[in-house]
């Protein structure tokens, strides 16, 4: 037989070898996802498996998660990127701004998109939205403007209120900024912010009994894992006190909230696995201006303003984008 036919034979079994057999060779991912949040919550939970499902991965064939929990304690985040730089992922995604923190300070040159770290440019992350230099990008969740609109849409639903109480975790820094906001949007609002920042979970009883000896007109939680952790008893004290609440993400208000306004958490995701998907394919995070969210959600729970014995305006209502009755 000629060299050239055995040439042509090879070829011809090549092209007839099925195509699953040619998949099993194709590059399969490592993608850490990190967060203080427990298992199954946040980017660690499925929304963000779907995610990255409409760009083609499937887990366990060309896309292996690797998640990391730091079950609410902040302080193994530092450990966790450790573990997943020493298992050689090709990315890490990350939910909150102590997780970002932890993988830009740790995971050396691997690529990471960072989503509800707050405002990556405020908090160093990044250089700037369009340019964010380094190994960082993600998603912006421009949380001084969206803490600014929950003011005013809190104003709008509940005219009279004025001392409103501010329920965040003071050791988280992206937190802590979006406190300042309220308290610089406060005044053109004629609102006043009444600061109860939090350090651990007993502080909710001390946050809680302020709050009882002087009651505010209304409560605005920030969402972090701290807060998000203890969100039943701040939803339980709401009620119990008759004192609308406001919150930053709708499936608060699901769980019983009054009322929250913030960025859709579906579409964050989503905008996160993309980026993820063109750093997989060669993108450098560096070149990726950092997203912001199109979609937001002004979820109402009209079951709770009836226990509260509150009425949504009808401006409220026809803004609503989810209510639950």
């Amino acid at each position: 037989m000629t060299v050239l036919r055995r040439s042509v034979i090879a070829a011809a079994a090549t092209l007839a070898l099925p195509a699953v057999a040619l998949a099993d060779t194709a590059k399969v991912y490592r993608v850490g996802i990190l967060s203080p949040a427990p298992p199954d919550q946040n980017v660690l939970g499925p929304d963000m498996t779907r995610a990255f499902a409409a760009y083609g991965y499937v887990e366990g064939k060309n896309i292996v998660f690797l998640r990391a929990s730091a079950q609410g304690n902040v302080s193994r985040l530092p450990g966790l990127v450790d573990n997943l730089v020493a298992q050689h992922v090709d990315l890490i995604v990350t939910g909150s701004y102590p997780a970002a923190k932890a993988a830009k300070e740790r995971a050396g040159n691997i690529p990471i998109v960072v989503t509800q770290s707050g405002d990556p440019v405020k908090t160093g992350l990044a250089a700037s939205l369009a340019h964010p230099g380094g190994n960082v990008t993600g998603v912006s969740e421009i949380a001084s403007e969206l803490t600014a609109k929950r003011l005013a849409v809190l104003k709008e639903a509940v005219p009279s209120v004025r001392a409103v109480a501010v329920l965040w975790n003071a050791d988280d820094f992206g937190m802590t900024l979006r406190y300042q906001s309220a308290e610089a949007e406060a005044p053109s609002l004629g609102m006043l912010i009444v600061p109860l920042g939090v350090h651990a979970p007993n502080d909710f009883a001390t946050a809680f009994a302020e709050m009882t000896k002087k009651p505010p007109d209304a409560i605005m939680m920030v969402t972090d894992v701290l807060t998000n952790l203890n969100r039943q008893s701040v939803i339980a004290f709401a009620a119990e006190h008759r004192l609308p609440a406001i919150f930053e993400y709708a499936y608060l208000v699901h769980q019983g909230g009054l009322m929250a306004y913030g960025p859709n958490i579906s579409e964050i995701f989503d905008r996160a696995a993309e980026l993820a998907d063109r750093i997989l394919k060669g993108a450098k995070p560096a070149d990726l201006p950092l997203e912001l969210p199109t979609r937001f959600d002004l979820a109402i729970n009209l079951k709770t303003a009836g226990a509260l014995g509150f009425k949504f305006p009808q401006s409220i209502l026809i803004q609503a984008t989810d209510i639950v009755e």
